[in-house]
């Protein structure tokens, strides 16, 4: 059973979604937040699998309330909602730490798979739209030191060649399928590769792989 919690100012947009939510079989609402704040204390009490995220809240705002939820160290997933698909909200809930986001307008099976996949670790959003979005906001990257080298960062002194190798192109948004084809790899031994990489980097998963890939510029924006 998928637990999820729900933030969002709008009292009939939470009504919708638990509607939504609770005609799933596998899925139950254990609590809705009508901002940032509440959002953060119920994460901390009912440690739910998935935090449904709005981002224009009054208040504390969701990206805020993704960053200190994340931050905590707490289980819980953020799956943020937004307008835009290519929008500063969407690249600033990534950088918190959100694991995906969707289009407020999404069909109900769009938003109930982004849940699941969400709550078993995957990325909702595919790499190569992560990566359009560091392309599009490229200007808030941190500015490396003057004796910064590119790919030195302390966060990757742990991985191998062949590590280093496989985040730099999951940072240019490829697929494994992609990476399995073009490095001669099996698929299972990218995931392998890609499992490992998670751990050694502290990445919580694919996207924020992506977004290690930029900050330590194994990847620069195009």
């Amino acid at each position: 059973m998928t637990t999820v919690l729900i933030v969002d100012d709008q009292p009939l947009q939470r009504f919708g979604f638990r509607m939504l939510l609770e005609s799933q079989d596998d899925m139950t609402v254990v609590g809705e937040a009508s901002n940032g704040s509440e959002a953060i204390r119920m994460t901390a009490e009912l440690h739910p699998d998935v935090a449904l995220m709005d981002i224009r809240m009054p208040g504390l705002d969701g990206i805020e309330a993704t960053r200190r939820i994340v931050s905590s160290g707490d289980r819980t997933r953020v799956l943020i909602l937004t307008t835009f698909d290519l929008d500063e909200y969407a690249y600033a809930g990534l950088r918190a730490g959100a694991s995906g986001f969707l289009i407020k307008d999404a069909q109900p099976e769009e938003l109930l798979a982004g849940i699941r996949a969400v709550a078993t670790g995957d990325a909702v959003v595919a790499p190569s739209l992560t990566r359009r979005l560091l392309d599009a906001y490229a200007e808030h990257l941190p500015t490396p030191g003057p004796a910064t080298t590119p790919g030195q960062d302390p966060r990757l002194v742990s991985l191998t060649d062949r590590e280093r190798e496989i985040l730099t192109v999951v940072g240019q948004g490829w697929t494994n399928t992609e990476i399995s084809t073009r490095l001669h790899l099996a698929e299972s031994t990218v995931k392998t590769h890609v499992s490992r990489i998670l751990a050694k980097t502290g990445s919580r998963d694919r996207i924020q792989a992506v977004i290690l890939a930029y900050d330590t510029r194994l990847v620069e924006p195009s």
